[in-house]
């Protein structure tokens, strides 16, 4: 068994770091986070007031000069201390991520808290490859070039099922880029946001670089994103939302960035590795006990391989282990809450009535009864226009169903309106490489599903939003274009001009 993150002691200050130090909001209501896998609140704070959110927009305002002139190599210097830092504490980042979310101790020391530092390395060296286009006369008679400069203030919100790595992905290409930020994490998780930006200041960030404001959506996310002095936000979370931060950020014409859910179909053709496939269902189904926006939740199988398939899936899901997220062996850790649990038993219960639940479907008791457990779920039989096919359940359910031609299995892939990711799996590369042409997603995995990197942009089509997360492409969300021209002729009257006033 490992540590238990101590939030009570590490935040006694405040769960709002405004400025370069942790405080306490003031909005006069308070939350907790509670420990998903015992139900058991670990820390109680008060929540930030919209005063809170505009003490937190002054802080980053009044950094944004210093730290937008500050040259390239400075903040990419900043950047390589801070990944130093969080390496040094990622034990405690591990700690705190598992408690206040229920994810098994081995999937954030070997994936959140790792990935996190290479992100934030990988936008250490980004930082120094801020360039436009090169020079050029392109109209004979000028020299033109682009700058890339930064927005601003970026006010961005955060969701609650990976809390550390998006708290990263929203804050490392916003100040590589040069802007400041304020960032409001999910009320549920904001214990890691809090760490990162207090390792941000340990590294030496400048204070107001990187400011957190833990509140509502409606007190507190709203005026963050409404708020005049925010030139840009960034939002990852349901898409229900994400219309309603479109509808605040429009009215103020700010520039948007959005990453919303996501229906991942995974589709297996019939001269797949039916061992390879299974055991990747079974992986991109569960990870984050399926709380995952690129999670795979449609397995379309090509049917020959189709009932094979389900066997193998269903014996593979039988074996998970189901457990103390601190405890080593824990393969599965509890949901977000009870009432995230209650709502995923909500979508598998209703689909009894028209399809098969071939294992899971049920919350576990004994020791584990106190959590907000739910066993690994497969559904076959459901049609395609059924709710669980169709709906985000974010829970650890997969929906198995069959198809018989090529065309088929990518139109029912393409037959939903998310288009976040997606993966395809064939020894057949002509195959393999028309699903990625023609499957609508931001990500197309062929024989994998679910492994990301610093270097390749993440982001979706349609319904699960637009820009992109990571990589050098996210500095496309975070720099203002701006053209510069310079004449080259010193001539006075300009023969252009004759189309204004004057004759040749």
């Amino acid at each position: 068994m490992g540590n238990r993150f101590q939030a009570t002691d590490r935040f006694a200050d405040g769960a709002q770091y405004i400025g370069g130090r942790l405080r306490s909001g003031t909005s006069g209501n308070t939350h907790s986070v509670v420990d998903p896998a015992t139900g058991d609140s670990v820390y109680d704070y008060a929540l930030a007031s919209p005063a809170d959110v505009d003490a937190a927009v002054a802080a980053a305002r009044d950094a944004f000069p210093g730290w937008a002139g500050a040259t390239p190599g400075e903040r990419s210097d900043a950047l390589h201390r801070f990944a130093g830092v969080l390496a040094e504490q990622a034990e405690e980042f591990a700690q705190a991520e598992s408690l206040q979310c229920g994810k098994p101790i081995k999937l954030t020391t070997e994936f959140d808290v790792p990935g996190t530092v290479d992100n934030t390395a990988f936008f250490a060296g980004a930082a120094r490859h801020l360039q436009g286009q090169s020079a050029g006369e392109y109209s004979g008679d000028h020299t033109s070039y682009v700058r890339r400069e930064p927005i601003g203030v970026v006010g961005s919100i955060a969701p609650w099922n990976y809390p550390l790595q998006m708290a990263a992905w929203k804050i490392l290409p916003a100040v590589a880029a040069g802007n400041t930020i304020v960032l409001k994490p999910a009320e549920l998780t904001p214990l890691t946001s809090l760490l990162f930006a207090r390792a941000a200041t340990e590294a030496g960030i400048p204070d107001g670089v990187i400011n957190i404001v833990t509140g509502a959506g409606r007190d507190a996310g709203e005026h963050l994103v409404g708020h005049p002095d925010v030139a840009m936000t960034s939002f990852t979370g349901s898409t229900a939302v994400g219309k309603r931060v479109a509808e605040l950020a429009t009215a103020t014409v700010k520039r948007l960035h959005l990453e919303l859910g996501g229906k991942a179909p995974f589709v297996v053709f019939d001269d797949a590795d039916l061992e390879a496939a299974a055991h990747g269902a079974v992986a991109a189904s569960l990870i984050n006990s399926g709380q995952d926006c690129t999670a795979a939740t449609r397995a379309y199988v090509q049917r020959p391989l189709y009932r094979a398939f389900v066997e193998r899936v269903a014996e593979l899901m039988e074996s998970v282990r189901l457990g103390d997220p601190f405890d080593t062996a824990t393969d599965l850790g509890p949901l977000i809450s009870h009432a995230q649990r209650d709502r995923v038993a909500g979508f598998v219960d209703r689909a009894r009535a028209y399809a098969t639940v071939v294992t899971g479907g049920e919350a576990p008791g004994g020791d584990l009864a106190k959590g907000a457990y739910y066993r690994p779920t497969l559904i076959t039989g459901a049609a395609q226009d059924s709710e669980v096919v169709q709906s985000e359940i974010f829970g650890p359910v997969l929906v198995v169903l069959p198809f018989d031609g090529d065309d088929e299995g990518i139109r029912l892939a393409n037959d939903t309106p998310y288009g976040l990711a997606a993966s395809a799996w064939s020894r057949d590369v002509y195959r393999a490489n028309r699903a990625t042409r023609e499957i609508k997603a931001g990500c197309v995995w062929v024989n994998d599903h679910i492994p990301i990197i610093s270097e390749m942009p993440h982001g979706g089509y349609k319904a699960s939003g637009f820009g992109k997360d990571m990589s050098a492409y996210s500095f496309e969300e975070y720099t203002q274009v701006k053209h510069v021209m310079f004449d080259n002729t010193a001539v006075a009257a300009k023969d252009w001009h004759r189309t204004i006033f004057g004759d040749r």
